[in-house]
């Protein structure tokens, strides 16, 4: 294998590693957006109890609780999502890189 055959084959792996990477901050994203909505009713809620579904089950809980758990939660989330749009734009850059390199080579040809 040459080595354009392998910047190419790289540049498709890459390709499928930038697909995953932000479908997984999607999801991350999704999840976080929600927890935020959560933790926004709560804040507007006069509650002291709230219902939490753990597992199969709801359970009631202090409202304080919930709300200090959504928010490490939320943290994490954001965390995540942080470190995976690190990834990708890390990704993004390789995959110009490789691109640059094999449409220098595509020229040289002709």
């Amino acid at each position: 294998m040459n080595t354009e055959q392998q910047k190419l084959l790289e540049f498709h792996k890459g390709r499928e590693q930038l697909i995953n990477v932000g479908a997984r901050k999607q999801q991350l994203q999704v999840q976080a957006a929600m927890i935020q909505s959560a933790l926004d009713e709560l804040k507007d809620s006069k509650q002291e109890k709230v219902y939490k579904i753990v597992g199969n089950i709801m359970i009631e809980k202090d409202a304080k609780q919930v709300e200090k758990e959504l928010k490490e939660l939320k943290e994490q989330l954001d965390a995540r999502i942080e470190t995976l749009q690190k990834q990708e734009d890390s990704l993004i850059n390789r995959l110009n890189k490789l691109r640059s390199q094999l449409e220098g080579q595509e020229k040289k040809k002709d």
